[in-house]
């Protein structure tokens, strides 16, 4: 797991749970907006989500030489600011994978919700939906190294 993603998992995992629900609506407000030239028709939609949230991962060349595996991931996000806990899975994803490689991605565990402690914050609905969102990231990234 990346740096990163792995701070942000255990700041999660040992805070406090009142503290864990103003935690998530931070990392909802650090979603970055989409940059000009895509949209959400370009975008794969989660569709386990309860509201509209679409992703997309690109992965480029890592300038050395290296394998696919090597190459870094770039990670765009779209959801309504009506939708704060789904916002908050994607800025959880946006910071903790920024500047990743596609195998630290991929090496993202399928837990990662349940690691950092969500399940006694969040409904199962929504850990189901944030659960979906790193499997259609991964697979994007799988598929485009493949």
């Amino acid at each position: 797991m990346p740096p990163k993603l792995a701070e942000i998992v255990d700041e999660f995992a040992t805070a406090p749970r009142d503290v864990v629900l103003e935690m998530l609506l931070e990392f909802s407000d650090a979603v970055p907006a989409l940059p000009a030239g895509i949209t959400a028709e370009g975008m794969e939609q989660v569709t386990e989500c309860q509201t509209p949230f679409f992703l997309r991962a690109e992965v480029g060349p890592a300038g050395n030489g290296g394998s696919a595996a090597d190459e870094k991931v770039t990670l765009w996000f779209d959801c309504p600011l009506e939708a704060p806990t789904t916002r908050a899975f994607a800025g959880i994803l946006a910071e903790g994978l920024a500047g990743a490689t596609a195998a630290e991605v991929l090496a993202v565990p399928d837990d990662l919700y349940q690691r950092m402690g969500l399940a006694q914050a969040i409904s199962p609905l929504r850990l189901r939906g944030g659960t979906a969102i790193l499997g259609r990231l991964k697979r994007q990234v799988r598929e485009q190294i493949a």
